[in-house]
């Protein structure tokens, strides 16, 4: 199977950065235009335009294109996050099995070299951090529709519709994990609930619980 987990707000301290023409880090947010000023970042949104007229969304490709050339000393998705889940769930299943969900990127492959960015749906984010469903994303989609496996999602209720959006020309078996008392309806998908007592990232003990052979909905 493949497993899409959500991103995480908490980024290891040490991620690096795309930079500016002046050498000063990016630091991508929703709505940089509202972002408090710092000496520290140059606040951007990844489809923002940079001085070489592309947008940094299509630079991140061309860095990707050679990732063992990596001068900026970028993290895979997969290990970009605090939580130990995300690397768990690779050393047990292998790169090529785990996808991350992204605010900021859309749907990316855990071995994609991806910058710092503070970019989420949660509602309950500064107004500069948050990305409403209808704000215009040019999102990757790095999910073929021709996988033969099923294909799994462990996120919150927030990131279901993208789930759903960045999925959706997936042929294969579609399922979105849930702890909801209510549960989602997901077009296209079936559901399956995990039961636990855990309410705030819940997702990361039910990654634990597969990589257990511990999960039965």
């Amino acid at each position: 199977m493949k497993i899409v987990i959500q991103c995480a707000g908490r980024k290891r301290p040490d991620a690096s950065h795309l930079r500016d023409a002046n050498g000063r880090p990016i630091l991508f947010v929703a709505k940089p235009d509202i972002a408090p000023e710092t000496p520290n970042f140059h606040h951007a949104h990844p489809d923002d335009i940079n001085l070489d007229g592309i947008s940094w969304r299509d630079q991140l490709i061309e860095i990707n294109k050679n990732p063992k050339n990596n001068p900026l000393n970028l993290s895979t998705a997969g290990s970009l996050y605090l939580p130990l889940a995300y690397r768990n769930l690779i050393a047990k299943f292998g790169k090529d099995q785990i996808y991350i969900l992204s605010a900021g990127w859309g749907l990316i492959a855990s071995d994609f070299l991806t910058p710092a960015y503070d970019i989420t749906f949660s509602q309950s984010a500064e107004a500069y951090k948050h990305r409403r469903k209808k704000d215009h994303y040019n999102d990757f989609t790095m999910l073929k529709s021709n996988t033969d496996e099923p294909v799994i999602f462990l996120g919150g209720k927030d990131y279901i519709p993208l789930f759903c959006k960045l999925t959706s020309h997936i042929t294969n078996q579609r399922i979105v994990v849930y702890n909801s008392g209510i549960p989602p309806d997901p077009p296209g998908c079936n559901i399956l609930r995990y039961h636990t007592s855990t309410r705030t990232n819940w997702h990361y003990q039910c990654a634990q619980a597969i990589i257990d052979n511990k999960f039965s909905g």
